[in-house]
């Protein structure tokens, strides 16, 4: 009998930031929403469920747009075993991402970037290329 493999091609259609802060979550989210005027709200935590390792709890803030979202994705987190895991293990040392999707390019990540790293609580900004990271999977959450 043939054998017929789906193969699925994902589509990584927005940008995203990653941040370096020691601050909790909620408060990152208030400093962003501060910062960029923008009302991200918190929702349950992103569930991810592996096939070989313990499944992941991620805290996650989301604020949705007319054409797109902005949406914060804390990095570390405590797996099903009680075990320090993260979201892109190649980059242990963000603590969070900031994902932006804007189709009418209204949103400029280059001024998130520059508003953020006014702020004294963050110690540091990057703009990430998402085609290049090793779990750019992990970073799909529909």
């Amino acid at each position: 009998m043939k054998k017929a493999k789906l193969l699925i091609e994902h589509t990584y259609d927005f940008e995203l930031l990653g941040l370096v802060s020691p601050v909790k979550d909620y408060k990152m989210a208030w400093l962003i929403n501060r910062d960029l005027d923008l009302n991200l709200i918190k929702f349950d935590d992103l569930e991810l469920e592996f096939m070989t390792l313990p499944s992941l709890k991620i805290s996650q803030y989301f604020l949705s747009l007319p054409h797109g979202f902005v949406q914060l994705l804390k990095n570390k987190a405590l797996n099903s075993t009680n075990q320090v895991s993260y979201l892109i293990p190649e980059l242990k040392t963000m603590d969070y991402f900031l994902l932006v999707q804007d189709e009418t390019f209204q949103i400029s990540i280059n001024t998130f970037a520059n508003q953020l790293a006014k702020n004294r609580y963050i110690q540091n900004v990057m703009k990430l290329d998402v085609t290049k990271l090793k779990s750019k999977e992990n970073l799909l959450t529909y």
